[in-house]
């Protein structure tokens, strides 16, 4: 990618960014469930795939956007900045899980195909809620399927001590992370996911904290690519074409062989703890890439490329809605069926989805009602003109129809809390209710007894 080839230079790269939207559009591919269009994703190719991307892509942001703060406003200002940001990705995580929850539960209030919820491996939380709550909250029930927000969580929480070693040495500073990830292997790191069993996190941030570090390294200056030779592009090559027959598509080891050699590679390929091939396999492409897009790419600001970019630059909400908006496909399919139309339809249907979503919150981070004059009035725009809060009188029919549907939408919104009312049915009169024996000598004593004294008959 360009963007090793110009560390901390930039407060914003756009290849950088554009490559964490390409990310979270896989990421989405891959998390719908029995999705055919995962069988052409890069995760199916190679040993590495969209994670890698995405959390070596996040360290090199994490360089650009907090570096400068350490070095500007000191550890304390700095580290607090950090925090804040663990706090968003802590209630993204927490508002993703209920937002899980509740797309299973419509989804089994409205769709009569599979129990969603048994499918997602969330029943612990509805049979034990006060418990799951708890464990929830404390990170020590972390089901499937969100795994990578708690990883990434406590990895940001280790950058304030990387800077910190980097004020003594950056060569320290890159050193720790390894002897991290060997430590983990040694002594077999790791945070359980689960509080009635023994199964761990499916990320491990004691390996996967080695990526976001290089990337962060890179984002700071502390490392830099080799420069474009022929020589690392065709080693990078080799080691992508020979890495083939490991990766998980089947189809590719088609002799005992290479099967046997698959099964011995296993731990080398873990992603749990992420396996030492895959980050060579990852640095091979990353560098690939930083030859292919070296130097400006001026197609980065053309639409086609910004939608991309946007999505990239508001990656913590947009992971959040394409986890949901992946298992809502996974709905779509068991209620349509898996053909050609169904699946060309739900994958580029959610991609779209994504970058009009990254759209607009990138459009709503801009903040267009500020760019308003003390009147009100829209830039450029006067009192009675068309930005003004009543149109002027040659204003085209189609203004009027667009501020029309407006206010009616903001009135429908205004007044939906109405529907939350709880309009409780009359109590039917006395001369509806006919009780018979036993039923009115119990309901005459009832009401004669809650009778005050002094008032009808005494007591």
């Amino acid at each position: 990618m360009s963007v090793l080839t110009n560390p901390a230079a930039m407060s914003r790269n756009l290849t950088l960014d554009f490559f964490r939207g390409v990310a979270l559009l896989i990421i989405f591919i891959n998390h719908v469930p029995a999705n055919e269009a995962l069988l052409f994703t890069p995760s199916r190719f190679g040993l590495s795939d969209a994670a890698e991307i995405f959390v070596f892509a996040s360290g090199f942001a994490a360089a650009l956007a907090y570096g400068k703060t350490f070095r500007s406003a000191g550890i304390a200002l700095g580290s607090l900045r950090v925090f804040h940001r663990c706090g968003q990705i802590y209630t993204a995580h927490l508002a993703l899980f209920g937002l899980m929850a509740v797309t299973c539960v419509l989804g089994n209030s409205l769709l009569d195909t599979r129990d969603y919820i048994t499918q997602l491996n969330i029943r612990y939380f509805f049979d034990e809620t006060e418990e799951a709550l708890r464990s929830l909250l404390a990170l020590r029930y972390v089901p499937h399927y969100f795994d990578i927000l708690p990883m990434y969580l406590v990895i940001m929480l280790w950058i304030p001590g990387v800077l910190a070693v980097a004020q003594i040495s950056r060569g320290l500073a890159m050193t720790l992370p390894v002897g991290v990830y060997l430590a983990m292997w040694v002594w077999d790191l790791e945070f359980l996911a689960d509080p009635v069993g023994d199964r761990p996190w499916f990320f491990n941030p004691f390996g996967w904290q080695l990526i976001f570090f290089i990337g962060f390294g890179f984002g700071a200056g502390w490392l830099r690519p080799p420069p474009p030779m022929w020589t690392p592009v065709l080693l990078s090559l080799a080691i992508i074409a020979l890495s083939l027959p490991l990766s998980p598509e089947p189809a590719l080891r088609p002799t005992v062989w290479l099967q046997d050699l698959h099964a011995t590679l296993l731990p080398w390929l873990e992603k749990t703890r992420f396996g030492p091939l895959r980050l060579v396999h990852f640095l091979a492409l990353a560098y690939l890439a930083s030859v292919v897009f070296r130097g400006p790419q001026v197609w980065l600001t053309r639409p086609a490329g910004r939608l991309i970019v946007q999505m990239g630059q508001q990656s913590l909400p947009i992971f959040t809605i394409s986890m949901v908006l992946s298992y809502v496909g996974g709905m779509v399919f068991d209620l349509v069926g898996h053909h050609p139309l169904s699946i060309v339809a739900i994958n580029l249907g959610g991609i779209a989805t994504l970058i009009l979503c990254g759209a607009l919150l990138a459009w709503l981070k801009s903040s267009p009602w500020k760019r308003l004059d003390p009147m009100g009035n829209a830039a450029g725009s006067s009192a009675t003109g068309e930005g003004g809060l009543w149109p002027a009188d040659d204003i085209s029919w189609w203004r009027w129809v667009e501020r029309g549907a407006a206010v009616a939408v903001v009135l429908a919104v205004s007044a939906s809390p109405i529907l939350l009312g709880d309009r409780r049915s009359a109590p039917p009169a006395p001369s509806d209710v006919i009780l018979a024996g036993d039923e009115w000598t119990a309901a005459r004593v009832s009401f004669e007894g809650s009778i005050a004294p002094g008032v009808g008959e005494p007591p």
